[in-house]
């Protein structure tokens, strides 16, 4: 595969921006809502949500570019990059729930959704681009651990 240096950025730009769309609710519920939750025992502090968040939206740009640039003829291609775009959309969807709307039920609906996305869109990458589906397993992982966290809050904060 030939890489294209300023096509990566813009794709991995593109990724970055689901979720810099999710700061937007974000910065405003921190400081005054999400303070006053109960929390559970194994909630991270807030700053470690940044860098991880910006590291796997990195990875998964780098997975989307790989598939990409794959021969646009390439068996299941097509719908590997729209099964990609479905978990981009409900990743972007998740913090306007959770911290936007504080429906922490809906919320913890929603990434169980986007969960089997980002495990569909691995699966299918992984017939394409195996390096493209390793890629995504820091993301599926966060996410897991990211559902148990939504979780929690919402038994926690009836």
């Amino acid at each position: 595969m030939k890489w294209n240096l300023l096509q990566l950025i813009a794709v991995i730009l593109l990724c970055q921006a689901a979720g810099g769309l999710g700061a937007i609710f974000t910065a405003k519920a921190i400081p005054v809502w999400y303070a006053g939750l109960r929390k559970p025992s194994f909630n991270p502090p807030n700053w470690v949500f940044g860098p991880v968040w910006t590291l796997l939206y990195t990875l998964m740009g780098i997975a989307l570019y790989r598939v990409w640039k794959l021969d646009p003829q390439t068996a299941g291609r097509s719908l590997g990059l729209l099964l990609f775009f479905i978990q981009l959309g409900l990743n972007a969807l998740w913090t306007p729930l959770f911290f936007g709307l504080h429906a922490l039920w809906p919320a913890f609906v929603e990434i169980l959704l986007m969960w089997a996305a980002i495990l569909l869109t691995a699966a299918r990458f992984y017939q394409l681009d195996p390096v493209s589906a390793w890629l995504l397993a820091p993301y599926l992982a966060w996410v897991t651990f990211a559902g148990l966290l939504n979780f929690a809050y919402a038994k926690l904060n009836p």
